[in-house]
C-alpha cells in the first residue's frame, strides 16, 4: 500500500463543483437551496440555510437531522438530537423563501470531524380525492461537517490498485485522516503514453477512518499487473496527481 502525495486544488475542481450545482438544480425542480453544505465548528455552532420555492405552487417540506457514519465503507444513518434544526416542517408559498436554522447541541469532538446530514423531504397531498395518505415528491440530503476542538481536520489518502478477476481493475482508497473526503472523479492513465486505462466519474464520500473500493473494467486489453500507472483524482478538498504501482493479484 502506498501513501499518495496531495496537491492543491485546481481550476478543474471548480468546474466539477459548478457542474454538480447545475445537476442539483435540474433534479430539485423548483427548489433552490443555499448553501448545499453546512460547516460548523466549536466557535460557530449555528448556521442558516435558505430554501427558495421557485415554482408556481405552494410546497411543504419536512426537515430532519440525522447522524451520518460509515461501517465497512457503507453509509449508516440514525435519528439524532445532537443537531437541532428549526422549524422541522415548513410550508413555502410560490416564489417565496424560508430560512432554516440549525445548531450543534453537543461539544465538537476533540480531534476529528463529526458528520451529519439534513434531509429535506417534500410532502404534497394526494391528487386522488379518495386517498387520504400523502405522497413524497422530492428528497434532498445536505451534508453537515463539524470541525474538531483542536487542530485542523484533513483527509489523508492512501490508494491501492490491483488486478481483479475477469480482467477487472480494483481501486481501493483508505482515508486515514480526521476528516471526510469527497471523490468527484479519478482516472488511471498509462505512464508515458498517458492514455486512459480506467476512470470513474461518480461522487463518493469516504469519512474519517473509512475505505471505499471500485472494481472497474479497463478501456483496453493490456495487462496491468506490476505496471506503474498515473493516478489523477479530484476531490472537494485536495487533488491527487502521482504514479502508483499496480500490485500483482
Amino acid at each position: 500500500m502506498k501513501t499518495i502525495p496531495i496537491l492543491k486544488n485546481s481550476k478543474r475542481l471548480f468546474s466539477l463543483f459548478a457542474l454538480a450545482l447545475i445537476s442539483f438544480a435540474s433534479q430539485a425542480a423548483g427548489w433552490n437551496i443555499d448553501p448545499l453544505r453546512i460547516d460548523l465548528s466549536p466557535k460557530q455552532k449555528t448556521a442558516a440555510m435558505t430554501i427558495t420555492n421557485a415554482s408556481n405552487k405552494l410546497t411543504t417540506i419536512q426537515i430532519q437531522p440525522i447522524a451520518w457514519s460509515q461501517v465497512d465503507g457503507k453509509d449508516v444513518y440514525l435519528p439524532t438530537r445532537e443537531l437541532l434544526v428549526t422549524p422541522p416542517i415548513v410550508t413555502i408559498p410560490a416564489q417565496s423563501s424560508q430560512i432554516i436554522r440549525m445548531a450543534l447541541r453537543i461539544p465538537a469532538d476533540k480531534s476529528k470531524e463529526l458528520t451529519y446530514r439534513i434531509n429535506l423531504q417534500e410532502i404534497s397531498p394526494s391528487i386522488s380525492e379518495n386517498v387520504t395518505a400523502v405522497e413524497v415528491a422530492m428528497r434532498v440530503s445536505v451534508p453537515v461537517f463539524i470541525q474538531p476542538q483542536t487542530g485542523k481536520a484533513e483527509p489523508k489518502l492512501t490508494w491501492k490498485v490491483s488486478s481483479a478477476p475477469d480482467s477487472m481493475i480494483k481501486i481501493e482508497l483508505h482515508n486515514e485522516g480526521n476528516a471526510h473526503v469527497k471523490i468527484t472523479d479519478f482516472t488511471l492513465l498509462s505512464v508515458g503514453a498517458e492514455h486512459s486505462v480506467v476512470n470513474d466519474t461518480g461522487a463518493n464520500y469516504i469519512l474519517s477512518g473509512q475505505s471505499h473500493a471500485w472494481i472497474l473494467k479497463p478501456s483496453g486489453s493490456e495487462t496491468i499487473a506490476g505496471e506503474p500507472l498515473h493516478l489523477k483524482a479530484y476531490t472537494d478538498s485536495v487533488n491527487v496527481d502521482t504514479v502508483i504501482v499496480v500490485d500483482k493479484p
